[in-house]
């Protein structure tokens, strides 16, 4: 079984957009043309996996606690790059970019949140 994709809510999806853009822009997704509210971002050429959108029950965007979502970069420089973007475009930093653990060399991570909350790690292995 894969992951198909992966919804990521938003209080105003346009106003996301910029955020979104620079940091997946950072690894080579690109943003698909919206559609009923929803913004799909994937690989050029490939499937979309992340979409971005108003919660479908109307309720509030909201950031659930202890859930993070990871994006696997195929370097470690564009995982410098990502969280570079995301801060830039008014994330919050979680973790510097660097190894984890700090001793370790195979795991390279950084983290960051978006303007809802939501808890992003940028990685390559």
């Amino acid at each position: 079984m894969t992951i198909g994709y992966v919804t990521i809510g938003a209080h105003d999806v346009d106003a996301a957009l910029p955020f979104f853009d620079q940091v997946f822009g950072a690894f080579g997704y690109e943003r698909g043309d919206p559609d009923s509210g929803w913004v799909f971002y994937g690989p050029k050429g490939g499937a979309p996996c992340v979409g971005v959108c108003k919660p479908h029950d109307g309720q509030p965007a909201r950031a659930g606690n202890g859930i993070m979502i990871a994006f696997k970069a195929d370097t470690q420089d564009q995982v410098r790059a990502a969280h570079t973007a995301a801060l830039a475009a008014g994330g919050t930093d979680e973790g510097a970019p660097g190894f984890r653990p700090p001793e370790g060399t195979s795991f390279y991570g950084a983290y960051f949140r978006d303007a809802v909350g939501n808890k992003y790690c940028v990685y390559a292995a």
